[in-house]
Order: C-alpha cells, then structure tokens, then sequence
C-alpha cells in the first residue's frame, strides 16, 4: 500500500512518513505541486496526504488536476492556515478528511487506513458509482439478471415490461434502456398514467387540437409525440382507466395516434417500456386489465427484485446515495463497515426510494465525518416506521392470503369482512364500549363506526370488558 506525502516541511514530512510506515504504507514525499503530479502521472498512489502550503503553489487550488491523475484516490488535506475559510476550501473538494495543524498524528495514520480500507475493501466509489453510464447501482446475482436483460433490449425495439414493488427504481430501468439504447439520441418522456385524471388521459397521451374541448386554447402534442424518436416510459400502468387502454392499444397496434378533436392520424415512432407494481394476471381475470394490451406490453418482462432480496447491494447504495447528497450541497460523509452493515440488516419495505431519502437524512443530521455504527443506529430508532406490532399484524395479513386465498378483484372487500369486524370489537374492549373513544382512536367518524357497527350486527353494551 503506497501513499504519496506531499509537505514542505521536512520534519512534519519525517513524523509522518514514521507513522505511515509503522502502519504498513510506503511513503513516497515531494514538497511542490509540479513533483506531486509527475509523481501522480508516472506511479499509483492508494491516498495521498497533502498541506495546503506549497514551495510552488496553492495545494487546495490545484486538487483538481490531482482529480484528473487520480479520479478514485482519497485525498487528506494539511493545514496550518486554521481558518473557516481553509476547512470550507478543503471541504469544497470532496477530500477524505481535513486536519488543521498541529494533529494527532496517531488519528491521521488511522485516518490514512480508513480512507485506504474504503477505497479497495468496501469499494465506495467503484461500487456506488453506476457502472457504463447505467443508471442503476449494485452487483448482486438479481441485479445481474436485471443488467443481463437490460443489455438484450438495447439493440432492438421489443416494448418492455418492468415489474417490482414501489420504490424499487422502475423508471431507473426504463431511463437505463433509453440512455444506452440505440435511442439515447431522443427524447426521454416518463408518464405516470395513474396520476392522471381518467378525462384528461387521453389528451396527455394523445394530444389535442385547439377548441376539442373547454380550455383547450391551442393545440397541444401529447406524450407519444413528444417521445417521437425516443422512449415513452408508461408508469403504473396497471392503474390506467379501461377507456384509455383500449386506446392505448389501438396505438400500440397501428403506431398511429389521433389527437382529441382531430381527424388525422398521425404516425408516431416510440419505444414503449412500462411499469407497474401490480399483478396483472389476477386483474386480467377480474376484468379490469385488458388481457390483449397485457400481451402486447409483455413482450420482455423485467422483474426488478425488491431490496430485501439484494441486501448485498445496500452498502454500495448507501455509499453512492451519500455521495448524491454531497453533489446537492448536503455535508460530506464516509460510511464505516459497521455502519454499512447495519443498513444492509434493515428491512427497507420502501425499497431503494426508503433507502434514498433515509441516507440524505442521514447526511443532514450526522454531525462526524465519518458515519459510524452508534450514530447510524439512533437515528433507525427515530425512523424506523413499524414497530413489532405492526410486523405481526402484516404476519397475519400474509396468513390470511395464503389461507384464505381470496377471489382476486374481490381481495379488498374480502379483507375488510375478515379485520373490520375483529378490529372494531378490540377497540372497544380497550375503550370500555365508549363509541367516541373507540371512533377517536380509529380515526373515523363516530357515526361512520355507528352506521358500521349496525351493518356488523356489533352491540358495544354487549361485549365482555
């Protein structure tokens, strides 16, 4: 392991050199920029510790063409100028960690290690960064099964299919597809269909022409034509209305479109990857997905895991999500292997999108540089959205549909009949038969629990207290 010490002073340069090698490293000293980066271009460094004061120049000014040398090699800045200004200055360019003179020279040797163990051992930048320009991170066995069928589609035009729960990074796979494809010089268009309301669908897919409708003024494109020559990304699509599926598969089938209120059918050339987290099998058999849009859409089906089944990867996401945070202005954090391991431990129901947004919290609240165990775990403890409680309610919830096997179409009606009832009778044995309580803790209504302790045929004043 080798480390490049670059200092103008000779004794400082000699103490550190002595406890560098007493760790293991071999030391390599220069005193000028011009040295450091002929050493830089000629050999490979695993860190390098650096002052700021040079004979030739600033240290700090020039990181950048450290930066070019040696894009991936963590950086530790010296200083004895102790000011704000220097610690922004050293914060400014992503360095490892920032020592004001005089230091500890036993902290900055194990810090050495540290940013040495993070770089090869825990890979925190070849890992977290996304491979080939892929949006998407991890190498875990199911993301290689993603990654593989990701490769066999970019080449042709086959309509895809991405299938996964919330928060796993659908439109992550539809944006890889678009960007590596043989379409990345086009457009990128994502539409959410299930946000859209069931009157408007048609002319956000669509189109329409000015007077088709009250407030359309002006003409106006919908998203296949905006996609034209692209991909048009289709999210929850399983959450589309009916009318407008039948539409959308007139499209797909003729590759033509009619703008609301227009005449002309107009050719559109788009690539069609959609997403959904729902099963549309069952829907398909209780009438609410069309099965022929189903076959048409289902041409290569990407099954995108949920992150409890890629735990492996949860360190390398942590660590590029970190990374994330620090290009959007929030403060600079490494993430230990303890720390690393304890989110990969974590249960994530809300997948990578939970994750995502846990770890920019993370960075906003962790005061250390450096992310450790301790400090992770306290912060889980205030986050963590379910209890034990509730995982054995959700425990229940899984019996029920595994036992029971509910109609599918009619699963929702089916769960209510079987927790409602069980529900309302518990929650006035605690509350003693009082209605309002009971109401008050539910969060409803009181004479909505009245109207529906009536249709339950539940008597409050008969149940045992």
């Amino acid at each position: 392991m080798s480390v490049l010490l670059v200092e103008d002073d000779a004794s400082i340069a000699l103490v550190i050199t002595a406890a560098l090698e007493a760790e293991g490293f071999a030391v390599t000293c220069c005193d000028s920029i011009s040295e450091r980066n002929r050493l830089l271009s000629s050999f490979g460094y695993q860190a390098m510790v650096t002052d700021v004061m040079l004979t030739d120049g600033d240290g700090i000014e020039t990181i950048g063409q450290v930066r070019e040398a040696a894009p991936d090699m963590p950086i530790i800045i010296l200083s004895a100028q102790n000011t704000l200004d220097t610690a922004v200055r050293a914060s400014d360019t992503g360095a490892f960690e920032y020592f004001p003179k005089p230091f500890d020279i036993d902290e900055l040797a194990r810090t050495v290690r540290q940013a040495v163990g993070n770089a090869s051992a825990n890979g925190a930048r070849d890992d977290a960064e996304p491979e080939a320009g892929l949006p998407l991170v991890g190498r875990s066995a199911a993301m290689q099964t993603v990654y593989r069928m990701i490769a066999r589609v970019l080449r042709n035009d086959l309509t895809v299919l991405v299938l996964g729960e919330s928060g796993t990074g659908k439109e992550l796979v539809a944006e890889a597809i678009h960007q590596l494809g043989h379409r990345k010089a086009g457009p990128f268009v994502a539409v959410n269909t299930a946000a859209i309301p069931a009157e408007l669908i048609e002319s956000e897919l669509f189109g329409h022409e000015k007077g088709a409708f009250t407030g359309a003024v002006a003409r106006h494109a919908g998203k296949f034509e905006q996609a034209s020559g692209g991909t048009l990304f289709l999210d929850e699509i399983g959450d589309m209305p009916l009318d407008a599926q039948t539409r959308l598969l007139r499209a797909l089938q003729s590759g033509t479109i009619r703008r609301v209120g227009g005449r002309e059918e107009i050719a559109v050339d788009v690539r069609i990857v959609a997403a959904t987290n729902k099963e549309l099998e069952p829907m398909i058999a209780a009438g609410s997905f069309r099965e022929d849009l189903f076959y048409r859409i289902n041409v290569v089906p990407i099954l995108l895991p949920p992150l409890r089944e890629r735990a492996d990867d949860i360190p390398a996401l942590a660590r590029h999500f970190l990374q994330l945070a620090a290009i959007e202005g929030l403060p600079r954090h490494s993430l230990s292997s303890e720390a690393a391991a304890l989110l990969a431990n974590q249960p994530w129901r809300g997948n990578v999108r939970e994750l995502r947004n846990f770890i920019f919290r993370l960075a906003l609240l962790v005061r250390e540089n450096r992310i450790e165990g301790e400090a992770l775990q306290a912060l889980l403890v205030q986050s963590r959205r379910t209890g034990p409680d509730v995982e054995l309610f959700e425990q229940a919830v899984a019996q029920w549909l595994t036992t029971s096997a509910p109609v599918p179409g009619q699963i929702y009606d089916a769960a209510l009949a079987a927790f409602e009832r069980p529900l309302f009778i518990e929650t006035l044995r605690e509350t003693q038969g009082n209605q309002l309580r009971a109401a008050q803790r539910l969060g409803i209504n009181r004479n909505t629990l009245r109207k529906r302790l009536t249709e339950l045929e539940i008597d409050p004043a008969q149940l045992p207290r």
